[in-house]
């Protein structure tokens, strides 16, 4: 299959607290606000959900096309991608811009606070489909996921009037989305991702239930943290997936992109949906036990014996001829 991943391509500045932050909020004084944390440490990394989901897919041994804006100083970033697999002819590259930045502070309790510069993904409105769809051959699927605003309407309308299957995951970008602009995002999706937050925020904002939505999308993810993933699909049995067991939490930073690239490596190789899920959810505790989001290294046998541990070794089983990891 020829996967598009388009979305956000970002350097990632990732620092810890040794706290947590609701011990300062005063709920009372929130409209005068001002905070400042003293972290432990700074780690640089590479991230961006899109380039993030991409790196996964290529992890797992498919090689997704990477659709993104970037600035000139993506040239280490693009070497490290291309180096593990990702497909990055059709990044498009700002003059002027740098690549977007995501700054994000974790406390003790695994909290966020974040901070994120658009910069050159401003940029990601002037990226059109065909050409990169003409360069492959055409396209089976493609990701929308959380970008320039402009950008994620312009590749969404652009799926739904070539006849191209697209997966909605708007995530980040629903809280800055009104609800004409949600209902645009997601109507006619083959799937939506979101997580338990996102979905309850979609509901509100868009005026349409659960079922509505349902409606509107062939299948509805929800990520629930802790609680593992429920998937809900018209007329038919919801699906729950709970999380695989983490050997240590580092940082959460990714762990979504982590299960979208493991769920999408399952939907190309033809699993059923719960094996995606559980392809999704092993991915992402790997992401959890490492700081930063494509800081993880993936051998085969490791990853089945633990997918067989938290899945049973019939998940591990049928799964296995479909993966390919960078280590046997």
């Amino acid at each position: 299959m020829q996967i598009a991943i388009a979305g956000s391509i970002a350097t990632d500045h990732l620092m810890t607290f040794e706290g947590s932050f609701k011990d300062s909020l005063v709920v009372e004084q929130l409209d005068k606000i001002s905070l400042s944390f003293l972290t432990g440490d700074l780690q640089v990394r590479r991230g961006g959900v899109a380039a993030n989901i991409a790196f996964g897919m290529a992890g797992l041994g498919l090689r997704p096309i990477l659709v993104g804006a970037v600035g000139e100083d993506f040239a280490d970033y693009r070497s490290w991608l291309e180096r593990h697999g990702v497909d990055c002819t059709s990044v498009h590259y700002s003059e002027s811009q740098h690549t977007a930045r995501f700054i994000c502070t974790t406390d003790n309790d695994m909290a966020q606070i974040a901070t994120f510069y658009a910069g050159a993904m401003s940029e990601a409105r002037d990226i059109e489909l065909a050409p990169v769809a003409d360069r492959v051959g055409g396209l089976d699927l493609v990701l929308v996921g959380a970008d320039d605003p402009e950008a994620m309407a312009r590749h969404t309308e652009e799926c739904r009037s070539r006849g191209i299957p697209f997966i909605a995951d708007p995530s980040q970008q629903l809280a800055f989305s009104d609800g004409e602009g949600i209902r645009g995002l997601i109507d006619g999706a083959t799937i939506l991702f979101t997580n338990e937050y996102e979905a309850h925020l979609t509901e509100q904002k868009t005026g349409w239930n659960h079922d509505e939505i349902l409606d509107r999308v062939g299948t509805r993810v929800i990520t629930r943290g802790s609680g593992g993933v429920t998937i809900h699909r018209k007329d038919a049995e919801t699906i729950t997936v709970p999380v695989a067991r983490e050997v240590r939490r580092a940082d959460p930073t990714g762990v979504g992109d982590a299960f979208r690239a493991g769920f999408i490596t399952g939907l190309a190789a033809g699993l059923t949906t719960r094996r995606c899920a559980e392809l999704g959810s092993m991915l992402a505790t790997y992401v959890i036990e490492t700081v930063g989001t494509q800081e993880y290294v993936l051998s085969k046998a490791h990853f089945l014996a633990r997918l067989a541990e938290a899945y049973g070794p019939e998940s591990a089983a049928e799964i296995e001829p479909h993966i390919v990891c960078h280590r046997p």
